[in-house]
């Protein structure tokens, strides 16, 4: 490669600029790495391409930061003007730089319009491209952002799309589409990430899956309002991009002022759904802030006692608890003042002294003689109208005063963006969590953002940087502390919120035959160490669902486990499974939170999935329908290695009871069977005759 080209590879991906232009570098590849010795005059040559007689002389093939003035007649990159004049910019490179094949920052500037930009590129040690672009405003006046978003161009044999739509309850409902000339734009404008997305658009070559294909994929870090595109041009140009959405004048830049688009996150997989899912995993296990530590088992109170908070009653479910193997107990809704339902207290983050007098001390004194760590439910961003915080400071919300915003589940959102209210939420959550030497925070957050108004100006922007440094500034002053990104569930899974977060609520559904599909999507995106999944309640208070056991247990198994059901009321029998579990979930998790996520492409009618390491693996096979043939599946089991034999073992515990009429498959009726990799990928093992809604885990290890 030449000095006109700027190369970066990692991990067998690849991106190649051109700086043989005038304008902004030119993308001439996104995809796999190329490999050493391509000449450079050659590609460039190769990825021109031919025109037809009305094509202007010089295609327009996608830059850095795709606009019109380099011919670009797609959605552009960046837009904004300065009162009105240079709609358009003509940003033309300053400097080029890079380093190691793994980071390059071009600076390019508009004299003229007075913008300078700063585009960051950093191909990590997984494949990942993260992608920031900065705008400064050099000039005199002030500048109005419209947009900045990072885009990069796919091949034209990326001929489908995926992405998701979902709501509360069930969430990341997965979309398959053809991805057509036209724009394919994904905005949420919730004021959080949404049920609907992992924050990933996919396109793919035809027919990619699990296994198979070639995928691309674009993943905005942003907790605020975002967009994810796809879009066909008519002359052939296909490009995938993502960024914050902006509302009209939200962010006006001041002389000498910047903004920084989130951290986008790029990724490119040959090996289907499960590459990707490979190189973001590895990714996010890379970086400095991840869980280190053995994830531990949870008891969440929620659906144990929900508002009904009693010493007593809690101290003997805290019993429970650690008598079946909980390492961590978490008491939610209903501690602070006034809170006997969903109508009142909240924004109120005072200890209510009329359910524990002698404050939260003898519950969180009990927890820790057991052996637990304790943690507490918050919604620092939210308050109902029934609350001293409203009633005193109506100020404090995010909205115009005269106009409040309709109510959303009896709540309104507390503006954090300003400073009285900053200053009010970190003292309270600083004290609560100093004083109780608090280990773990569920943070919640309830609505959407309808009207977020903020000093008179759109406030969605503002909002989602404030909630990022009060949570960057909690755990600063407590390093120890780790909290999860609840939201209605779901509903706030993005790469930003997890800088600063450690794990994420999947969805308030602890249905385990819609968290099948949860989790599954949920963990495109996110390894399953970050992904909370409990064992519920036979009937699930959402669905209304009455499911077994078993499947519940190998549901959770999956995830980052916990219980959410008031275990007092078991059954011996059920505290007996629940102990054995507890004890596999301990064994499991070095292998669970640490290996491959593997899924099988399978048909409607059942579920195959796993996590795969060296010389170890775990599958669940789970029948979601009644079958419509006599003999089940044979289960194929993808990502072994192929010279390795494996014992397969069913998992004690998490295995359904066949139906009284059925009869195991041979292996099964053994107990046991040995199979090198490559058979058991290939020819595969009869499946159990399971009924809808029961499974079969399996263990692996090699002989």
């Amino acid at each position: 490669m030449d000095d006109r080209m700027v190369v970066l590879a990692r991990a067998g991906a690849g991106l190649v600029l051109d700086l043989d232009t005038p304008w902004l570098p030119r993308v001439l590849h996104w995809g796999a790495d190329l490999g050493p010795g391509v000449d450079a005059s050659a590609l460039r040559a190769a990825a021109v391409p031919g025109r037809r007689g009305g094509a202007p002389a010089d295609p327009a093939a996608p830059s850095l930061l795709p606009a019109q003035a380099d011919g670009w007649v797609g959605r552009p990159a960046i837009s904004g003007d300065r009162e009105r004049a240079y709609p358009h910019l003509r940003l033309v490179p300053e400097s080029v730089s890079s380093s190691d094949g793994a980071a390059a920052e071009i600076v390019s500037r508009d004299a003229a319009a007075g913008i300078r930009v700063v585009s960051s590129l950093v191909l990590d040690d997984a494949g990942v491209l993260r992608v920031r672009h900065t705008l400064h405003n050099e000039g005199g006046t002030p500048w109005s952002m419209e947009g900045l978003r990072a885009v990069l161009p796919v091949p034209d044999h990326a001929t489908e799309l995926l992405h998701f739509s979902g709501r509360w309850g069930l969430e990341k409902i997965p979309q398959r589409e053809a991805f057509l000339p036209g724009i394919r734009s994904l905005e949420t404008r919730r004021g959080r990430t949404g049920h609907s997305h992992t924050g990933l658009l996919v396109a793919g070559s035809a027919g990619f899956g699990f296994g198979s294909g070639e995928v691309w994929g674009v993943h905005a870090g942003w907790s605020g309002w975002t967009v994810h595109d796809a879009e066909r041009l008519a002359e052939g140009w296909s490009t995938l991009g993502a960024g914050e959405l902006l509302a009209a004048g939200e962010v006006v830049l001041a002389p000498g002022e910047t903004y920084a688009t989130p951290d986008v996150y790029f990724v490119y997989s040959d090996a289907g759904l499960d590459g990707l899912s490979a190189r973001l995993h590895a990714s996010l296990r890379a970086r400095p802030s991840h869980p280190s530590t053995p994830r531990p088992l949870v008891l969440n109170t929620w659906e144990a006692v929900y508002f009904d908070h009693d010493l007593d009653r809690l101290r003997g479910l805290a019993d429970r608890a650690a008598a079946v193997g909980v390492e961590r107990f978490v008491v939610d809704d209903g501690w602070f003042l006034g809170r006997r339902d969903d109508l009142g207290g909240l924004g109120d983050w005072y200890v209510d002294p009329d359910v524990w007098p002698d404050g939260l001390h003898p519950l969180v004194s009990h927890v820790r003689s057991l052996g637990m760590q304790f943690g507490l439910w918050v919604e620092p961003e939210m308050a109902n109208p029934r609350s001293r915080l409203v009633e005193e400071h109506p100020d404090w919300l995010l909205s115009d005063p005269d106009r409040l915003p309709r109510p959303w589940r009896n709540q309104h959102t507390v503006d954090v963006a300003n400073p009285d209210a900053y200053a009010y939420l970190l003292e309270r959550l600083d004290k609560l969590v100093g004083e109780y030497a608090i280990d773990y925070l569920k943070w919640d957050h309830n609505r959407d953002l309808l009207e977020a108004v903020h000093d008179g100006h759109a406030g969605v922007h503002e909002q989602t940087a404030a909630v990022y440094r009060l949570l960057d500034e909690l755990r600063s002053r407590h390093p120890s502390l780790e909290i999860e990104s609840c939201s209605s569930g779901g509903a706030r899974v993005d790469l930003g919120i997890l800088q600063r977060t450690d794990r994420v609520w999947a969805s308030d559904s602890n249905d385990p035959l819609d968290r099948q599909a949860i989790q599954r999507w949920t963990s495109l995106l996110l390894p399953p160490e970050l992904i909370g999944a409990h064992v519920g309640p036979s009937h699930t208070h959402v669905s209304g669902r009455v499911t077994e056991l078993e499947l519940r247990c190998a549901t959770a198994l999956f995830g980052h486990a916990g219980i959410e059901w008031d275990i007092t009321e078991c059954s011996p029998a059920e505290l007996s499974l629940l102990r054995e579990w507890a004890a596999t979930y301990k064994r499991l998790r070095p292998l669970l939170h640490t290996g491959r996520v593997v899924r099988a492409d399978t048909d409607d009618a059942h579920v195959l999935h796993g996590v795969v390491g060296p010389g170890h693996a775990v599958f669940a096979y789970v029948a979601l329908e009644t079958m419509t043939v006599d003999i089940p599946p044979r289960l194929r089991l993808p990502g072994l290695d192929p010279d390795v034999t494996y014992r397969v073992t069913p998992v004690a515990g998490l295995s359904s009871a066949l139906p009284r009429w059925a009869r195991p498959a041979a292996w099964l009726e053994a107990g046991t069977v040995e199979l090198p990799g490559r058979v058991l990928a290939t020819a595969g093992l009869q499946a159990a005759p399971l009924n809808p809604g029961q499974v079969l885990t399996l263990e692996l290890t090699a002989v």
